[in-house]
């Protein structure tokens, strides 16, 4: 059990890439340990949904936390406008990474009408390598919201193209329903975050915070906290391989 305290199945050593548990372990007083970390998610709530607690323990350890919503969620509060509903959920996106202690950043985006193409991909490419990231991460590609889909396949592509092979990890949102086949490599002990995570949820008001616990997130933190043998924990799947990659089983 101890072994899977001490995070279970991080075998990317092997790999030559910096994993998680060493940034986790890092030092980030020494300027040589401290690291910058990003995470690109779909919609406002979607990273602090997915890994709100890992991001908490990232950037209260002393390391920078940046978080890229690809979008605003234009679409994500029924009966009003897109451009209040953007400044509404602007805003809730801005206070909850004040709770997380992250630097927040738009792409520009609009809800429900993501797309991939080479401009897209540039200027997504272009935002993370402005953050220089020891480490990203992302949605789990295989998911019901093409919004979901569309943030992964534009961050694995940025991955796939850099010459510096940042570690990436995937994140799970409302397993079941909208990310379906996740099976963990990784995963972290997020006691000590679990209630700054629940309010950097709670910050998004306008998308019923309660419903986005009900949608298996809380039910998600026990069962990973099962797995790992803590109170509550988050899991990700670690991306591996060379040139197009893989995901580790």
């Amino acid at each position: 059990m101890s072994s899977r305290r001490n995070f279970v199945k991080t075998t990317a050593a092997g790999l030559g890439l910096l994993t998680l548990p060493g940034i986790l372990s890092a030092d980030p007083r020494n300027p040589l340990e401290k690291k910058k970390i990003v995470c690109v998610g779909a919609h406002p709530d979607d990273p602090e949904s997915g890994c709100g607690g890992t991001l908490a323990k990232l950037a209260n350890a002393g390391h920078e936390v940046t978080i890229i919503y690809l979008t605003t969620g234009e679409a994500g509060i029924p009966g009003t406008g897109h451009d209040e509903a953007a400044r509404i959920r602007k805003q809730e996106a801005i206070n909850a990474c004040k709770i997380l202690n992250a630097k927040p950043v738009f792409a520009g985006q609009i809800d429900g009408d993501t797309f991939v193409s080479n401009e897209t991909l540039k200027h997504v490419q272009d935002l993370i390598a402005a953050e220089r990231p020891h480490l990203v991460f992302t949605h789990w590609p295989i998911d019901s919201h093409k919004d979901h889909q569309c943030a992964s396949l534009l961050t694995i592509q940025t991955w796939v193209r850099s010459d510096n092979k940042f570690p990436l990890y995937f994140f799970e949102v409302c397993v079941g329903e909208q990310t379906m086949g996740f099976k963990p490599t990784d995963f972290i002990d997020i006691t000590d975050t679990q209630e700054q995570k629940r309010k950097s949820v709670y910050c998004h008001t306008s998308q019923d915070p309660p419903g986005i616990y009900g949608c298996g997130h809380a039910s998600m933190e026990e069962f990973r906290g099962r797995e790992l043998g803590v109170k509550a924990a988050e899991g990700f799947v670690r991306m591996t391989g060379k040139g197009m990659g893989g995901f580790s089983a």
